[in-house]
């Protein structure tokens, strides 16, 4: 039976515990597991049969959680790690060698640009940043040694829609997989294996856990990429010296991305995500639809508000009809534009400061995707690290604050913002 959306969120991967009868799924905290005997553990190391080993690798609150987000993502699998920033590297390592180059866009998040631009430069690798709305440049930048192209859905701080269909097109023709970061939007907005993602991440530990208590991320694998279609995954492809010359993908097929991702990525990084995390982020997806519904009711309200108010110079959210992502909307969150975008103001850095300080029923965090609304001036804190050049690609700009709206009641959201503005304008 095909279950909907609501439904999946709160039952895919769970199942009452076959030890206790327990309804919600236990937090197994545990490090490691009992072996049948000698045989069975050879075959589990093996990777002859499925199973639990170490908890650095496997476990089955972890599990659960990867099987949810898979679902309702409409992958074949998934591999959870400890945040957002590890998933990034989790997706590349197993396509990526020294020499090589990842196509990125430039609106991304600060973090993920500082990451790229300088932190996997010691891996031997290195980014093109590229504006994702030039298709031609994108084409460009692809070269021999390109071996993904990597994008958000909705861009953060922006809230900039990306044409993901198109963009796939081009990686698809150069024989790439896609890799989109998803955590503004999350599967109930935008399903990006849909439109022709290769690969997944998300920072689980915005909108995904929804409450701001715990870290984590994911890797969904779509299991419709050919990694055997050229000699540009070896990884993938080729014979693995420390399973005895297994191939991931000859020998699993469309889950080769996600048992090399466990058996080489975990095993060797040990970017694990801990059970207790997993268990907060499972309860979080349950209720993901009813609080993306109402982000995305506040956000437009909020956003409508904003852009009529004379103290604003401009706001970016795509809900708005005078936004130019407003018509991807349509094919790429058809749900809502989400929660997040962000607001010039007319007073310059200066008022930008005073704002944030003088808001409050909103938080000022370094954090997106919250029950709370949260707010934060990203230019001297998330993207402190960047270029004035990178700032203005990437939305950030010294007049520009990032706003996250929450779920509280909109006209307290809006009074807030009022009597602070009053205050940072006046």
């Amino acid at each position: 039976m095909a279950y909907g959306f609501d439904t999946l969120q709160i039952h895919a991967g769970a199942r009452p515990d076959p030890a206790t009868g327990a309804r919600n799924t236990p937090i197994y905290q545990t490090t490691a597991y009992v072996f049948r005997d000698a045989e069975h553990a050879a075959a589990l190391f093996n990777l002859q049969e499925v199973g639990y080993i170490y908890s650095r690798l496997t476990n089955p609150t972890v599990s659960v959680l990867q099987e949810r987000v898979a679902t309702l993502e409409g992958g074949v699998g998934a591999v959870c790690c400890s945040s957002g920033h590890a998933a990034q590297i989790m997706a590349l390592f197993p396509l990526m060698a020294p020499g090589r180059n990842v196509v990125v866009s430039t609106r991304l998040y600060g973090g993920s640009i500082t990451q790229f631009s300088h932190t996997i430069q010691r891996f031997g690798w290195s980014a093109k940043f590229v504006d994702f709305d030039d298709l031609a440049a994108i084409e460009a930048a692809i070269d021999d040694d390109t071996r993904a192209v990597f994008c958000e859905s909705i861009a953060n701080p922006g809230g900039y829609i990306t044409d993901l269909g198109a963009v796939a097109k081009l990686a698809d023709k150069a024989g790439l997989p896609l890799i989109v970061d998803n955590t503004s939007a999350t599967p109930y907005l935008c399903r990006p294996i849909e439109h022709g993602a290769t690969l997944v991440v998300h920072s689980m530990t915005k909108y995904l856990t929804g409450n701001g208590t715990v870290t984590g991320g994911v890797v969904v694998d779509s299991g419709k990429f050919n990694w055997s279609a050229s000699d540009k995954f070896p990884s993938l492809s080729e014979p693995e010296p420390a399973y005895h010359g297994l191939k991931f993908h000859e020998t699993f097929g469309p889950l080769a991305f996600t048992f090399h991702g466990i058996a080489i990525g975990l095993r060797d990084l040990g970017m694990t995500l801990n059970p207790q995390a997993a268990h907060y982020t499972l309860m979080g997806i349950e209720t993901l639809s009813l609080r993306m519904r109402k982000h995305c009711d506040n956000a437009q309200r909020v956003a409508e508000w904003l852009e009529k108010d004379q103290r604003i110079e401009a706001v970016t959210y795509a809900g708005l009809k005078s936004s130019p992502y407003h018509d991807r909307v349509k094919t790429i969150c058809p749900k809502g534009a989400g929660g997040l975008f962000t607001v010039t103001l007319k007073g310059g850095y200066d008022a930008c400061i005073k704002l944030v300080d003088s808001l409050e029923l909103f938080s000022h965090v370094a954090n997106l995707g919250d029950t709370r609304s949260l707010i934060i001036h990203s230019a001297s804190t998330t993207h402190r690290q960047l270029t004035p050049e990178q700032l203005e690609a990437a939305g950030a700009g010294a007049n520009v604050v990032r706003i996250s709206i929450g779920i509280e009641d909109a006209d307290d959201i809006i009074a807030d913002l009022d009597q602070a503005l009053a205050r940072a304008t006046g």
